[in-house]
């Protein structure tokens, strides 16, 4: 039943209910022209000490009101914040300063727009959650794209050699956090009884204990720091296990991250959550399929206003858990929500689908980054959310050029 269920929600038709009348609107991914993301000079830096705690929830953040009162930020901003580090596997570290060519002005936009779809906090009750346990689904896109990070969060994948994740999965907005110098990307396989024992089998096991050891001390900072902790998990039948595989990783290292400027403290006053992404090159490429990024579009422009995102939640050990909710407000930067989720699903990929322009195929993007449970500023009060960052066209710009190494091919998005 739970399978049927999952099938129907991947699958569901976009409509849309109008005065009691259903009628069928037209979801669709536009092109436009993005901005360029120029790199003007690169500068070696100190190796980072890889000492940080992590720091996943934060407090007195810039909230829904607070963005609206935000001025645009000028040019010599966004060349500021969108300058970028990069740390390489053997501990080096570089500062890249960047231009920005062809802003429109509705892409330094960061104050919020109101829209009629937010309401008061939910009370959860049944676990909204599903656990990706048949190999049919779990080995498949889309849900082959989620990985899992060795500092203990998710990501996903957006090349062959490429991982987005949230930017405070690495650094806690002062420094690296310890556990990141010797970072590792696991992609989800799965693995019948008895494979490996005869084979690798000693390699591969002080590989891996090296990797528990750095998620589980990464994971302690995480612990009741997400939506819905201390809530009882009702038995389902969603988390059951319907195939006798079992789920594992195959490990990849990390050869270089790259984290915008935005991130760190000092150079937007504290840590912002509109700049907390990151981007992972990998070692060596994969052969999955990956996700596609892609522009985020309002709120009024996705299908019931729904965002889906999977990731493997602390709770759920070894499990792929998928979800889906409706977004309650946005800003320019940020979708605020309540998707069921548990430390360990940060990072991950939020995306959804849409059509593509003159065609009936449908096709999935990424449009955001799952940040987790924050608190913000709203009219003078905390309020908690779980926050993704949207992928605006200046993300997109800057993202797109982190994967190819130019712009030639970051100009439509």
């Amino acid at each position: 039943m739970g399978h049927i269920l999952l099938l129907l929600m991947l699958s569901i038709p976009i409509l849309c209910l109008t005065d009691g009348a259903t009628t069928e609107q037209d979801f669709t991914w536009h092109l436009k022209n993005v901005p360029q993301i120029v790199s003007e000079q690169t500068f070696s830096l100190d190796s980072p000490k890889f000492e940080a705690k992590a720091k996943l929830e934060l407090s007195n953040v810039c909230g829904i009101e607070c963005q609206r009162r935000l001025p645009v930020p000028s040019l010599s901003d966004l060349k500021e914040f969108l300058s970028y580090e990069t740390v390489f596997e053997n501990g080096t570290r570089t500062l890249t300063h960047v231009n920005v060519l062809g802003l429109a002005v509705d892409a330094a936009n960061t104050t919020t727009t109101r829209t009629s779809s937010r309401r008061k906090r939910q009370i959860y009750g049944t676990d909204s959650r599903f656990s990706i346990s048949d190999k049919r689904f779990m080995t498949n896109f889309p849900f082959s794209t989620a990985v899992k990070i060795s500092t203990g969060c998710s990501g996903i994948l957006i090349s062959p050699t490429h991982v987005l994740t949230a930017a405070h999965c690495i650094h806690n907005g002062k420094d690296y956090i310890k556990g990141s110098k010797k970072l590792r990307v696991g992609l989800l396989k799965i693995r019948s009884k008895g494979e490996g024992k005869k084979r690798r089998g000693a390699q591969r096991g002080k590989r891996d204990v090296s990797v528990a050891r750095d998620h589980s001390e990464h994971t302690t900072e995480l612990k009741q720091r997400s939506k819905g902790r201390g809530r009882k998990q009702k038995a389902t039948g969603r988390s059951r296990k319907t195939s006798d595989s079992k789920p594992s990783f195959q490990w990849t290292r990390v050869k270089s991250t790259q984290i915008p400027k935005g991130w760190f403290e000092g150079v937007t006053g504290d840590v912002s959550l509109d700049y907390d992404y990151a981007v992972l090159e990998l070692k060596r490429p994969h052969k999955k399929k990956y996700m596609e990024l892609g522009i985020s579009p309002t709120i009024r422009k996705m299908p019931g206003s729904m965002i889906h995102f999977s990731g493997f939640d602390d709770d759920r050990s070894g499990q792929l858990v998928y979800r889906f909710c409706s977004v309650s407000d946005e800003s320019s930067d940020l979708f605020y929500q309540y998707c069921d989720a548990e430390p360990g699903s940060i990072g991950s990929g939020v995306y959804l689908r849409l059509k593509e322009p003159n065609k009936k195929k449908w096709k999935r993007k990424i449009i955001a980054v799952y940040s987790g449970h924050q608190w913000m500023d709203v009219n003078g009060m905390q309020q908690d959310y779980n926050v993704a960052v949207r992928i605006t066209p200046l993300k997109y710009a800057q993202i797109c050029f982190w994967i190819h190494g130019n712009d030639e091919n970051c100009t439509r998005g």
